[in-house]
Parts: structure tokens; sequence; C-alpha cells
């Protein structure tokens, strides 16, 4: 890899790392264990859904399978 590319993938990195960090931050705050908060929260899983399944009753195990 060029020292461009790896100048150009740094900060791409640390960004997906600090939205990743936040999406675990309101999964745990909306009800999610860690262990499947963790999981939701580096996958393509729409957020706002996933909260909005435990707020309207549904199990974290079971948001979480319907997700993933």
């Amino acid at each position: 890899m060029s020292e461009t590319t790896i100048e150009i993938l740094e900060p791409l990195i640390d960004e997906r790392s600090k939205v990743e960090s936040w999406r675990l931050h309101v999964l745990i705050e909306a009800g999610y264990p860690l262990s499947l908060a963790e999981r939701l929260a580096v996958s393509e899983a729409d957020l706002h859904i996933a909260c909005e399944m435990l707020g309207q009753g549904c199990e974290p195990e079971t948001a979480a399978e319907i997700l993933l």
C-alpha cells in the first residue's frame, strides 16, 4: 500500500470506529445487552428501527435475530 493510500484510509477507519462506538452507546441505552449491541453496532442494521423495536416491546434477542 502506498503512503497516500494509508493517509486516505486512516481517517475512514477512525470515522467508522467513532460511528460504531456511538451506535453501541445508543443500542445499550435502548436496552440491548452488550453482546447484542456490539453485533448490531457493527452491522448494517437500521439503528432507529432497532431502538423502536425494543420501545414497542420486542425482546432484544428477537429484534437482533430479525435485524441481523
